[in-house]
């Protein structure tokens, strides 16, 4: 269905009016072509197949993401948009608990998180493991995403703790994040909250860095 997918469009709409029992095939991703067309961008393709098989719009692949996700994934704004008109879940998880706007932040796609949060997606979903979109953006460092995040009208958690009882300002002293460390404590993040392991994110700091916060917080040695 993969290959599929990448035909030329007009192929492809022969070939479905030929045989419309090509939008019920699934592959061993359990994914309709649906899913493929999402994950391409394939605007067109998309709005075609649910003209014909409207209830297909939220099934799911065997990650348990649908087409919406798969879409966000890839960067493909205006087919998140077109997904969303026809009524997609914005606040839809997926195996591991990711949704559209949490794919969205940690790859990097700034156009799309605007987008979801415009339209009411949950700023402070987090997946199985209790991560945020901070956790995630912390982890990988976008530092113009969570600076966005930050300054949005509804204001993220910004001490949640995950399964290990971090917050994302240890995430970003762990993973050497500086600049997301010291974005998060000029917006109010506490250095002071202690994980499972009875860690705060000083205690997490390489050295350099932990110098930096504890200016930062007039912590003298």
């Amino acid at each position: 269905l993969y290959s599929l997918s990448q035909q030329d469009y007009q192929k492809l709409e022969e070939m479905i009016t030929k045989d419309r029992n090509l939008l019920n095939i699934k592959d061993c991703n359990d994914r309709f072509l649906l899913h493929w067309a999402a994950l391409a961008g394939r605007e067109k393709l998309v709005e075609y197949i649910l003209s014909i098989k409207p209830e297909q719009l939220n099934d799911v692949d065997d990650t348990n993401a649908t087409p919406l996700i798969l879409a966000t994934l890839a960067g493909h704004l205006e087919t998140v948009k077109f997904l969303v008109s026809k009524g997609s879940d914005i606040n839809h998880k997926n195996w591991q608990g990711h949704s559209p706007l949490q794919y969205a932040c940690s790859k990097g796609w700034l156009n799309i998180v605007t987008y979801l949060l415009e339209i009411g997606a949950n700023i402070d979903v987090v997946d199985s493991r209790n991560d945020s979109s901070l956790h995630r953006l912390a982890s990988t460092g976008r530092l113009e995403i969570l600076k966005f995040l930050l300054n949005w009208k509804q204001k993220p958690n910004i001490n949640c703790q995950n399964n290990e009882g971090n917050t994302p300002l240890h995430i970003a002293c762990e993973d050497e994040q500086n600049a997301c460390a010291l974005l998060l404590l000029e917006n109010g993040a506490s250095a002071d909250i202690p994980n499972k392991e009875k860690k705060t994110a000083l205690d997490l700091c390489k050295p350099g860095l932990k110098r930096q916060i504890k200016n930062f917080l007039r912590i003298e040695d």
